[in-house]
Formats: structure tokens, C-alpha cells, sequence
């Protein structure tokens, strides 16, 4: 294998020293790990060819095409291990040829982040220093017209995958997209050339998954939505790398619904992802802005079926038992980066009530990861970004209060008891302050406060910035394996667990609320550190079980935080005052029941075997 691997490399070598072509190879120390892999890389390389290739080139580019199709027998790991990317651009004609169809479009990926900005500021922005000062030249002007596809069961969009049609002059591009898997900058991103505005479907198949492909062959595509943008693009030069800005302004259209367009989005060309960062923090410096990984595909399919911003709820972690503690730390900072990143738009829409719920639960889970790398060693940073996060997560708190109570408890009590009279009052009052409490949410995400968090946050990430605050003491640990790390701290909440639930029956509330936050510490834990053990048959157990203890104490905690909120309401109105008592008396009697089943989870928790022991 090692041969076949150094003279493929030679050969590249070669094609590039004769002029033919650049192709990006892998650094021989990546390899070993490359060749375990049969995925082909879906990010594009720093540094790529952008495919513009003149007329007198193209000679060279076939050869090289050809020196492709005799590598792809070796196998996709043997390929995804020499050549990470390679643009081949073709004619139109060339592209429609069906007898190569991965030679027509070359995947690549983008490494992305949008800046949604007031469209009366963007001109200041154009012009701000780190623009100025950086900036290859003056840029370059386009129109550009994109029509975005799919079938009437909007197959593609359940799918995670986006195809749109593009014209640019004279020029029109079909690109296929897939939505952010676990990094939140990146998507997968393949192009090709057409005749046309209409889509080519036969250009895209190879890209969509072939579960897909006879439901595609028996469903016509339409039209749904179109974006119309001016765009102006700089190259804007770092030390770090490389990055385009484009800024947009226009609107996406459906029908007779519009929604306009005005963001700042930074694609890296070359160099580490970390120059995104820095850039959106040195223009959050100088003025409003807001982070978003949200596609304009995306808004404009919810434009067209005229739908609040999903609620996305955290994906499940994939830890391999075998991956190093910075390996881990990575991988859990990503996810919830990714998982706070695309609940904003659910929150900042406000019209649908799990928004602000999911971001609260990313905020969490954010502080629960940056406290489980206290557990590494002294980090200097972290105290700083936990105490940003528990920040926004309070101006969000009374939000989420008040839907509970609008949308659950209040409605579930009045029907109970339709003789009681006051329930509308009450809940007339109860809306005032579900308003005020929405104001502050929007309040705090419409500060450059959050903006500066979250890019600062994305960037410590990017560059792993726990690297350099950890004490040279400590650094070693990082190179350990993550499953000793995940036995050590799993085996120690869990015993705080128990030890705060000792007489679980004699507990009093706030005891009761102790055991609570020390059980939700340890499921974030276990959400973060069970993949390590995914393979034992006690893991999914023992996370269900903690699962439902956790839900117990939870709808316990809710009866408190309902008696808090009435409180706070302090109605003089008689009938509201009747109603407030009803729902106090309902949830006095309630909890007698709860009791019981709380118990009960209790009981179950307890007995279920750790899967991190000897014996898990």
C-alpha cells in the first residue's frame, strides 16, 4: 500500500513539474490516519485551483483527468489519501458528457460564515479598516440570479441537500449543497456548469445519495424560491490565510412573499479556518452584526412555505474509544458551537417557542463542557467564556419561564377546571409579561455583546485555544487517551449524584433541587463522554434511565418555578387572583404523584450498572 501511495505521489509530482496541473496532496505525516477512511473529503483545500483554466490549458488538464480516472481503481481511501481536491473545469458541453460524471463536477466544500448586518450600515462596512488595510484591490461587482429547485415533497430539503441554479453574466453554475454536518463552518459543495437557468438533474445525481435517486427520477423538480443579489468581493489577506468577502445585497423571493437581503459572508480560500474569526471580530468592533451559519437556502425555503426558523435540537457525538483527550475537547466545543449556532435563528424569529428552549439547552451545554476542562487542568480563558454564556443564558431564562407556563401549565389547569373562573385574565396578564420577557431575549441577542461572544467562542475553538491556556504541567494530558479522562470524571458525578440523593424519600425541596442540577451535570457529561463506551450493552441504559430521572426532577422543579411566576404577577384583579390560587392548589395536590414517580426514577438510576466500570 505505502508503495503504491509514494509512486501516486510521484506521479503528481510530476504532472505539476510539467506544467499540467496543481494537486493537492495530503502531508505524508496525515496518511496513515487518511487511509482508514473510504470518505472522499467534502472541504475544500487551502489553497485550491478555482478551476479558470484558458482554453490552451485544457490539453493539460485532460491528461491529468485521465491520471485521475487510473487512480480512482485504487479505491476511495487510496484516492481521499493523495488528492484532497481537484477543480477540473470543462466546457458546457463537456460537463453534459454522462460518460464521466465525477470528472464533470469535482467536490469541494466551503468553509463559511455570514454576518447578517443592517442593510443602511453596509456601506460602512465596505470601508471599515481591517477591509481597507487587507484587501487585494478594489474587488469585484456581480448580479447574480439564483433560482433554488426541488420536488413538490421538497425531497432535497428533508434530505439536508440544496440545488440551485446560478447566473452570473453570461455564466450559469449548478451547485448541489449539504447542510453542516459537525463543524460548524463547513458544507459540502459540489458545481458544474449548465446551459441555462433550468437545473441539469443528471449532473447532481452523483452527488445525492442513491436512496434519493429513484424518488428524484419519478418526481419533477420546480422552482421554489429566487434570490437576486448584488454582490460586492474583496480578497481580504492575513497572516493567518486567506479569506473572500462578499458583501450581499437584495432579496429572496416566493411568490408574493419577499424577505431582503443584507450580510457579509467570509469564505476561506487558504489557511486556517481561525482567519474567519478574526476578521468578523474585527468588524463586530466596528459595528452591529450577527453571526449565522443560516443559508439563503434556508431562508428562503421557510420564506416559501412561510414557516417559523426550525428548532434544532443537538445532534448525538461520535467519539472513537481510541481518540486523544484534545481529540474529545474539540469534538464536544464543536458541537455545541454548532448546536447554539443554528438554534439563534428559531430565537431571534421568536415565533416559535422551542427556539428560545434549544438555545438555553446549547447554552448549557456549552458551560457543562467548558466546566469539563476544568477537569484537564487550570484554563484562563474559561471562565471568561462561561461567564459570557451563563449571561445570555439568564436574558433568556424568564422567556422560556413564561412559555412553559402560556403554553403547559396554564392551559392544562383551566380545562381541568372550567368552573373556576379568571383563567383569561389571568393569562392576559401572564402575555404582558411573556412580552417583556421576549424583549430582553431579543435585547440580549441584538447586542454586540453576543456578537463578540460568539465570535470569540468560534475562533478559541477553531484555533484550539485551550492548547495555550493550559499550564505546562497539564499539557501532557491532552495526548492521553479520552476514555481514562471520561472514567475519572463520569465516576465522580455520578458519586455526587448519589451522595446528594442519600434518604432520596426524606429529601426537602431544595435538597431535592440539588440532586437535580448534579443529575443534569452528569447527563451532559454522559452526552459528551458515552460515546467512549458506545460499544457496551449498559451505556443506552443507563443514559435512559438517567434520562428519565432527570425528566422527573425536572417536572418537579417546574411546580417551583409556577409558584415563583405567580408570585411575581401581584394581581390586584380578583378573578385572576381565584385562578393563580387554583393552579397553586392543583400543583399542591399534583405533586403528591410526582412524589412517587420521582421516587421511582430514583430507584431506577440507582440500579443501573455504570458502563464506564470494569464490568460496564
Amino acid at each position: 500500500m505505502w508503495t503504491i501511495v509514494h509512486c501516486c505521489a510521484t506521479l503528481l509530482f510530476i504532472a505539476e513539474r510539467s506544467g499540467y496541473m496543481l494537486l493537492l496532496c495530503h502531508r505524508t505525516v496525515m496518511l496513515p490516519q487518511m487511509l482508514k477512511s473510504d470518505a472522499t473529503p467534502a472541504r475544500r483545500t487551502p489553497g485550491a485551483l478555482d478551476g479558470n483554466l484558458d482554453p490552451k490549458d485544457r490539453k493539460k488538464t485532460q491528461v491529468v483527468a485521465g491520471f485521475l480516472r487510473q487512480i480512482e481503481t485504487a479505491g476511495p481511501g487510496l484516492k481521499a489519501a493523495i488528492v484532497e481536491s481537484a477543480v477540473i473545469d470543462q466546457t458546457p458541453s463537456q460537463m453534459t458528457t454522462r460518460s464521466e460524471p465525477n470528472l464533470a463536477a469535482r467536490p469541494a466544500g466551503e468553509i463559511e460564515l455570514k454576518l447578517l448586518v443592517d442593510a443602511d450600515r453596509m456601506a460602512d462596512f465596505i470601508t471599515a479598516p481591517v477591509i481597507a488595510a487587507n484587501a487585494r484591490n478594489k474587488g469585484t461587482r456581480k448580479h447574480l440570479k439564483s433560482i433554488y429547485y426541488d420536488t413538490p415533497e421538497r425531497t432535497l430539503r428533508r434530505a439536508g441537500l440544496s440545488l440551485r441554479v446560478r447566473q452570473s453574466g453570461a455564466r450559469f453554475v449548478q451547485t448541489v449543497k449539504t447542510d453542516a454536518a459537525d463543524d460548524p463552518l463547513r458544507r459540502g459543495e459540489w458545481e458544474a456548469s449548465v446551459p441555462s437557468l433550468a437545473p441539469d438533474l443528471a449532473l447532481a445525481m452523483p452527488f445525492i445519495p442513491e436512496k434519493l435517486r429513484a424518488q428524484l427520477d419519478t418526481q419533477p423538480l420546480e422552482a421554489v424560491f429566487t434570490a437576486d443579489v448584488h454582490r460586492h468581493a474583496r480578497m481580504i489577506d492575513l497572516p493567518t490565510g486567506t479569506v473572500e468577502i462578499a458583501f450581499d445585497q437584495g432579496e429572496l423571493t416566493a411568490g408574493d412573499r419577499s424577505l431582503p437581503v443584507s450580510e457579509i459572508e467570509l469564505e476561506l480560500k487558504s489557511g486556517s479556518a481561525s482567519t474567519i474569526y478574526e476578521i468578523a471580530l474585527r468588524l463586530a468592533e466596528h459595528g452591529a452584526v450577527k453571526p449565522s451559519i443560516r443559508s439563503k437556502s434556508a431562508r428562503g425555503f421557510d420564506l416559501a412555505a412561510d414557516t417559523a426558523p426550525p428548532a434544532v435540537r443537538p445532534r448525538k457525538l461520535r467519539l472513537d474509544p481510541s481518540v486523544t483527550l484534545d481529540e474529545a475537547f474539540a469534538t464536544i466545543l464543536r458541537s455545541c458551537f454548532l448546536h447554539l449556532l443554528l438554534s439563534l435563528p428559531a430565537a431571534q424569529d421568536g415565533r416559535n417557542p422551542e427556539g428560545v428552549h434549544q438555545l438555553r439547552v446549547s447554552l448549557r451545554r456549552l458551560r457543562s463542557a467548558l466546566d469539563l476542562m476544568r477537569s484537564a487542568g487550570a484554563l484562563s480563558n474559561l471562565d471568561a467564556l462561561r461567564s459570557e454564556a451563563k449571561w445570555l443564558a439568564q436574558d433568556l431564562s424568564a422567556a422560556r419561564d413564561w412559555d412553559v407556563f402560556q403554553l403547559d401549565t396554564l392551559p392544562a389547569i383551566a380545562r381541568a377546571c372550567p368552573s373556576v373562573a379568571g383563567f383569561d385574565a389571568l393569562r392576559r396578564a401572564a402575555a404582558q409579561r411573556q412580552s417583556e420577557a421576549y424583549r430582553k431575549a431579543h435585547d440580549a441577542l441584538d447586542d454586540r455583546r453576543c456578537a463578540v461572544f460568539l465570535i470569540s467562542l468560534g475562533g478559541w475553538i477553531e484555533t484550539r485555544g485551550w492548547r495555550n491556556d493550559v499550564a505546562a504541567e497539564d499539557l501532557g494530558r491532552l495526548a492521553e487517551p479520552a476514555v481514562n479522562f471520561a472514567q475519572r470524571v463520569l465516576s465522580e458525578q455520578h458519586a455526587k449524584v448519589l451522595k446528594r440523593g442519600r434518604r432520596f424519600k426524606s429529601l426537602t425541596v431544595d435538597e431535592v433541587h440539588r440532586v437535580r442540577l448534579a443529575a443534569k451535570r452528569l447527563r451532559y457529561l454522559g452526552e459528551f463522554l458515552l460515546p467512549l463506551f458506545a460499544d457496551r450493552k449498559s451505556t443506552r441504559k443507563f443514559a435512559r434511565r438517567l434520562a428519565g430521572l432527570q425528566e422527573e426532577l425536572g417536572a418537579f422543579n417546574d411546580m417551583a418555578v409556577t409558584a415563583s411566576l405567580l408570585d411575581g404577577l401581584g394581581s390586584d384583579d380578583r378573578d385572576s387572583a381565584i385562578a393563580a390560587a387554583a393552579i397553586a392548589g392543583w400543583q399542591a395536590r399534583a405533586s403528591i404523584g410526582v412524589q412517587q414517580s420521582l421516587q421511582d426514577g430514583w430507584r431506577d438510576f440507582t440500579a443501573a450498572r455504570v458502563p464506564w466500570s470494569s464490568q460496564g
